[in-house]
């Protein structure tokens, strides 16, 4: 069975994940979308962030959310015990290593008017492919889940 990835966005982010959601489909990761599933200028990021955040947290998975920035977003779900979301818009690539090997970062949030689909794709592998190296950092991800 395939690795499961969680994704979730507002009408900021909608064309993007709809984007990524193919790519990740086509490299084989099963994919739980908790939408939005069509575009809504009025929707709000809260009714679709915090599910897919809860869910990720019940379930140990990992997710990815967009919105605009990536900054209400991550908030929401930060809000949820047992999700570390970190946003990314356009940054070095050295911030999405250290979420994922220092914070274990489960939750990736794009800010969607910052990054373009190939840019999307390129972190995205990355903060896949980039592993937690728990030691030190394990008891501080303790401390936040605690």
């Amino acid at each position: 069975m395939s690795e499961t990835i969680v994704l979730a966005t507002d009408h900021a982010g909608f064309e993007l994940k709809e984007h990524v959601k193919k790519f990740l489909l086509e490299k084989g990761f099963e994919i739980k979308d908790f939408g939005a599933l069509e575009y809504d200028a009025l929707d709000d990021y809260p009714d679709f962030i915090i599910p897919a955040s809860k869910f990720i947290s019940k379930n140990k998975l990992i997710g990815i959310i967009f919105g605009g920035s990536g900054q209400g977003e991550a908030i929401a779900a930060n809000r949820i015990k047992g999700t570390r979301a970190v946003v990314f818009y356009n940054g070095p690539d050295d911030i999405i290593k250290l979420s994922r090997s220092h914070n274990n970062a489960n939750i990736l949030s794009i800010g969607a008017r910052f990054v373009d689909k190939r840019r999307a794709e390129e972190i995205i592998n990355l903060w896949l492919s980039t592993t937690f190296e728990e030691g030190r950092h394990q008891k501080r991800i303790n401390k936040l889940d605690s």
